[in-house]
């Protein structure tokens, strides 16, 4: 469908102007909500996603790509409201405790909303309670960063308070942040680790029993 296609491309290049225009033309033309959701926007960030992952996107553009997807994701999301079509999941996430870096947690964020998730942004120096209480409030995955050595304990506390509140087997946890490694998550008993965005959602999308996509049909 034209309508999808001019979306998909828009969000690739990383126009706001041409995505908000595009989505609001689909919207005019009558195409249902999820429809614009899912074949333009969403696969529009797996294929951004795919990019990355094969040295052909970087940093900047997943950035500027991830804020025109939000562009068009706030003229569809009272209709998607309206039209009671329900996120992939919710996931909690913010920078631990101490840590006041947010562009990585940022772009992560972006890049799993354009992935159709629900996301709660914790901010940065979020202590391990809060993580417990988005938990409680329904959040099906924590999501951690940490972008220094002194603040990655913070890590492992709040997988503990997660266990204390009984909670550990009901979400899944995944780490990222420049200090962090495979073998550091594993210690500390999280579910994922991811080393950067594009990684984070394919993470994500697996411990959600999602498949992952790229591309647009």
């Amino acid at each position: 469908m034209e309508t999808l296609e001019k979306i998909y491309n828009a969000v690739l290049k990383g126009s706001k102007e041409d995505t908000e225009e595009a989505v609001q033309a689909a919207i005019d033309a009558g195409v249902e909500t999820g429809t614009i959701l899912g074949h333009g926007l969403i696969m529009a960030m797996a294929e951004v996603g795919r990019l990355f992952e094969a040295g052909e996107y970087y940093v900047p553009q997943m950035l500027i790509a991830a804020r025109a997807m939000q562009s068009g994701l706030n003229l569809l999301r009272p209709l998607l409201v309206k039209a009671g079509i329900e996120p992939a999941g919710r996931i909690a996430i913010g920078t631990v405790k101490g840590d006041l870096h947010d562009i990585g947690k940022n772009l992560v964020a972006m890049m799993l909303e354009g992935s159709g998730f629900e996301i709660v942004d914790l901010g940065t120096d979020t202590w391990p309670a809060r993580f417990v209480e988005a938990a409680k409030d329904g959040a099906q995955i924590v999501a951690m960063s940490a972008l220094l050595t002194t603040t990655m304990p913070t890590m492992k506390e709040t997988i503990e308070a997660l266990k204390e509140a009984g909670l550990r087997d009901k979400v899944k946890v995944i780490v990222g942040g420049a200090p962090i490694t495979q073998s550091y998550a594993d210690g500390i008993g999280a579910d994922g680790y991811a080393p950067d965005a594009a990684s984070a959602v394919r993470m994500v999308k697996q411990l959600s029993g999602l498949q992952y996509q790229a591309g647009v049909s």
